[in-house]
């Protein structure tokens, strides 16, 4: 018998095995593939990304399947631009895991390809890479809505637990020196009251506009501080001391506390605060928390506090809507509270962030209400989000007759469902002692001296 999420995810992949396997994504009403331009050319990003949720799930046809794609069908040789973020944390990513979870040297060699590839983008005065490469040419450029021809924060700050890896699997050290380069810029620069824009130029190294945001262009850069502290043993002190620096400005200058008493972490827009918060800033209740854990004293309690608080105010952006799902952004302003005040951000599609936070919360805490919120997603997606053929996105949650979107998001396999799995897991799968989930939930091993990655899974 499959337990809810397992069926679920058996239900994604069958379709997308059906209607769409080798291209990108699902698109479940209309039946057919999305390629999409974010990934230069490659192909299969669901089956990627899919690779370590079906193993965890004990999947084992299913895990089959997707292995013989990546085996028979996976090429690399493409021509196209990629985002170096986007290929890193689900191809990269999802490729590192599939190998630290079945020993398949196939895919080690892939991951250590594709990371070739992704080496190009970092030939700039700075080091720090421009976001969008070639993977045939290994041109690389900035995006045109960047501001400037800046990189992104988020982009180069979310590079360093794969590339660490790539390192240790190949023995080649270009890896590591990219990323530590990248540490290196970013600590010399003078940051704003402590805290760090999203844009910054590859050519000079200065900030390019004082933006700040926890939530897109931001978020993954601090999760990564704090999860390449962990990841290295805990031997990482420069990450620890840069993330404790960054979590210190934060709570000063951008947590609030509404009218209603909800805690939130607004965005700082050259030093005058913008009252939202985005569903992927929601990430940050699990990561304060994930920190808080390793803090002293007084500072741990402080920090699970404010995590909880979060993690709360990130449900009420779901409780708060008529499908329970929670819109990409909300608000606290004009006696509005975590709830979306522009029809452009209520749409929902299919994000991990909030039950993210709640498996961490969870693990960190085992306060049921964790467990029954997370039940409330499953009975949310499965109602609104479930189409005939997959789950799709639906662009507004304030309505119980939602439009579709008709994507099925390669994230909603590799996290939604994966957190979602876990939340109900006994602690010991993918324990958080041994293992990191990458930004895209991909695990890569704690590097334990003596660690051996067959750790238990089941």
């Amino acid at each position: 018998m499959l337990f809810g999420t397992q069926s679920m995810m058996k239900f994604a992949w069958d379709n997308y095995k059906l209607y769409a396997l080798g291209k990108n994504e699902l698109r479940p009403l209309t039946k057919n593939g999305h390629i999409g331009n974010m990934f230069g050319g490659l192909r299969g990003a669901t089956v990627i990304d899919a690779l370590d949720t079906l193993y965890i799930m004990e999947l084992e046809e299913e895990f089959q399947e997707a292995k013989k794609w990546v085996e028979k069908s996976f090429d690399l040789n493409v021509n196209g631009e990629a985002s170096l973020f986007e290929v890193n944390i689900r191809y990269v990513g999802g490729l590192l895991a599939a190998y630290y979870l079945t020993g398949e040297e196939m895919f080690k060699s892939k991951a250590l390809e594709l990371g070739e590839k992704l080496l190009p983008a970092f030939n700039t005065p700075t080091g720090i890479p421009r976001g969008v490469i070639n993977l045939g040419s290994g041109m690389s450029w900035s995006w045109g809505w960047a501001s400037a021809g800046s990189s992104i924060l988020a982009e180069f700050g979310t590079l360093h637990l794969e590339f660490l890896h790539l390192t240790e699997l190949s023995g080649n050290p270009v890896f590591t020196e990219k990323v530590m380069n990248i540490r290196k810029v970013l600590n010399r620069i003078e940051k704003p009251q402590g805290l760090y824009p999203n844009f910054l130029s590859p050519v000079t190294g200065n900030w390019v506009q004082h933006h700040v945001s926890i939530g897109g262009l931001g978020d993954s850069f601090y999760e990564y501080l704090i999860k390449s502290w962990l990841m290295s043993d805990k031997r990482d002190a420069e990450a620890k001391k840069m993330y404790n620096d960054a979590l210190e400005a934060i709570e000063k200058h951008l947590v609030k506390k509404s009218a209603g008493g909800l805690t939130y972490i607004a965005e700082w827009r050259g030093g005058i605060l913008d009252h939202k918060m985005g569903h992927l800033a929601c990430f940050s209740g699990g990561m304060i928390a994930l920190g808080a854990e390793h803090a002293g004293g007084e500072q741990k309690q402080q920090y699970m506090d404010l995590a909880a608080e979060i993690t709360h105010t990130c449900h009420e952006s779901y409780s708060r809507s008529d499908t329970k799902l929670g819109p990409e952004a909300f608000r606290f302003d004009s006696g509005t509270e975590a709830t979306a005040t522009r029809l452009s951000e209520r749409y929902y599609i299919l994000r991990p962030e909030v039950v993210e936070s709640y498996l961490y919360m969870w693990r960190l805490t085992h306060d049921p209400k964790y467990r029954q919120w997370g039940w409330e997603v499953v009975q949310a997606l499965e109602k609104h989000c479930r189409v005939e053929a997959g789950y799709s996105g639906i662009r507004d949650v304030y309505t119980t007759t939602p439009t579709h979107d008709n994507m099925q998001q390669s994230f909603f396999l590799a996290e939604t469902l994966k957190y979602l799995y876990l939340l109900f897991c006994e602690d010991d799968v993918l324990s958080l002692e041994d293992w990191v989930f990458n930004t895209e939930a991909h695990p890569l091993p704690v590097n334990h001296t003596n660690f051996k990655a067959k750790a238990s899974v089941h």
